[in-house]
């Protein structure tokens, strides 16, 4: 028996036990609706001890006490004791975030009643530099999820917030910046009847083709090479019930769209700029390729909309995120292009 098999079966003989994981999902407490539903931002306040916080960075780092406000739906004052701790990888590391991604973790018991009703441990995307450009790069990649958003439902939900951070040592200055909340990897599988897989070392061909598509030109759209199935790196994999792998990307903060300054494309890669496209997915025909491009076409004054109807986002950042999409649009609009970029660039793929 090959080791290709071997992975199979075992996959196969965990699936029922999986799955059971995925119905004691759905047993919890339901997220509030009003949460990830809404498209203003949410106003929040969070109080700890910034300084204690921000210091503990490790990949074990511990929670901190702090309070979460913000007004309820009849306008009166919320406070929910939570606790936080610094996050992520890249953005996690003091030479590149000044105020890193956080884990905001919740007392279920404590939430019941409230917008976080059913929720367990939520990301928020922070702004990483106190300067108003680091601030815009954060609504940008927010308007990435949204984008996906409108093309499937096998995507993560965001919330767009208007953070008030508050040193409880009184030592520092009140900071309010936008972020935004990042919907739970449970939530996302139980919406879809699927559960999530950790599992590397598969191909771009072991997943279902037609999600492998629109999540190869969607990160081409985007300027994105900072992804891998075979790694799982920046991607999510549902399996459902049928034993079909799809997958779900994530943190989009390299993308070329945003291209903040520390983003850098693998040196790996025939790209010497994050602003350069280049195109990872598996080689499919010009069929599949024409059927995929109808869905972003169908998409396009919505996808427009969502950047230009955006308050927090400059007018300026808007019109460029717009113009570096209209070369995209452009390309899928030609043949020429087409069978430049996507057919004989195929197999830049990992």
């Amino acid at each position: 028996m090959t080791r290709r098999c071997r992975e199979l079966l075992i996959a196969a003989c965990a699936l029922p036990a999986l799955l059971a994981a995925a119905r004691a999902q759905t047993d919890r407490v339901p997220p509030a609706p009003g949460l990830f539903g809404p498209d203003e931002p949410l106003a929040l306040t969070l109080t700890t001890n910034l300084k204690a916080v921000m210091k503990d960075r490790g990949s074990q780092s511990p929670y901190h006490a702090a309070v979460l406000s913000y007004a309820g739906a009849d306008g009166a004052p919320v406070s929910l004791d939570i606790r936080v701790k610094t996050r992520g990888l890249f953005r996690l590391k003091p030479t590149t975030c000044q105020f890193p991604p956080l884990m905001l973790h919740f007392a279920k018991k404590r939430v019941v009643h409230t917008m976080f009703a059913g929720q367990d441990k939520l990301k928020l995307v922070t702004h990483c530099q106190n300067k108003d450009d680091y601030e815009q790069y954060v609504v940008e990649e927010y308007l990435i999820y949204r984008v996906y958003n409108l093309l499937t439902e096998r995507s993560l939900r965001v919330r767009l917030t208007r953070m008030t951070y508050v040193d409880s040592t009184g030592k520092e200055a009140p900071l309010t910046r936008h972020g935004f909340l990042l919907e739970d990897d449970r939530e996302l599988a139980a919406r879809n009847r699927a559960v999530l897989v950790q599992q590397k070392g598969l191909l771009q061909e072991d997943i279902d083709r037609e999600t492998m598509g629109l999540v190869a030109v969607f990160q081409y759209m985007i300027g994105n090479t900072d992804w891998s199935v075979w790694g799982l790196h920046n991607i999510k994999l549902l399996e459902d019930s049928a034993g079909v792998m799809r997958p779900v990307p994530y943190d989009f903060d390299w993308s070329g769209v945003i291209a903040p300054p520390y983003a850098r494309p693998d040196a790996r890669l025939p790209i010497e700029s994050v602003r350069q496209r280049l195109f990872r997915g598996a080689c499919r025909s010009p069929e599949e390729f024409a059927a995929q491009f109808d869905k972003f076409q169908a998409k396009k004054d919505a996808i427009y909309a969502l950047y230009r109807n955006e308050p927090a986002l400059s007018p300026k950042r808007a019109e460029q995120s717009l113009h570096y999409y209209d070369d995209f649009y452009k390309t899928i609009g030609n043949q020429g292009r087409i069978k430049y970029e996507f057919l004989r660039a195929c197999g830049n793929k990992g």
